[in-house]
C-alpha cells in the first residue's frame, strides 16, 4: 500500500511539473488562449491519472475545481490564479498522500 500512495505522490509532482510548464510557457508566450487550451488538456489527463493512481474522490475534486470570479481584466492574472488553484490541491493532495503512507520497512 505504502508503493501504491507513494507512486500516487509520484505522478501528482510530475503533473505539477507539467501544470508549471504550461504556465511558465503561456506567460513567456504571453498567449493565454492556447495556455488555457493546454491547460484543460492538462487537466483531463490529470483527472484520468489522479482516478487510477488516487482513486475517485481525488479525481472529482480536480475536476470540480473552477477558476473564480476575476474582475480585473488581467487575462495572464486570471490564467495565474487558475494555475494556481489546480496546483495548491495537488500539492497538498500529495502531501496527505505521503503523510498516510507507512514507513517502509527497513
Amino acid at each position: 500500500m505504502a508503493e501504491t500512495g507513494l507512486s500516487a505522490a509520484t505522478m501528482i509532482d510530475q503533473q505539477v511539473k507539467e501544470l508549471d510548464a504550461i504556465a511558465t510557457r503561456t506567460i513567456q508566450d504571453f498567449n493565454t488562449t492556447l495556455g488555457t487550451e493546454r491547460m484543460g488538456q492538462w487537466k483531463i489527463r490529470t483527472v484520468a491519472l489522479l482516478q487510477q493512481h488516487a482513486g475517485q474522490s481525488a479525481a472529482d475534486e480536480l475536476a470540480r475545481k473552477k477558476p473564480g470570479m476575476a474582475f480585473t481584466n488581467d487575462l495572464i492574472e486570471e490564467f495565474t490564479d487558475e494555475v494556481e488553484s489546480y496546483r495548491s490541491y495537488l500539492v497538498t493532495l500529495a502531501k496527505r498522500i505521503r503523510a498516510a503512507a507507512p514507513p517502509a520497512a527497513g
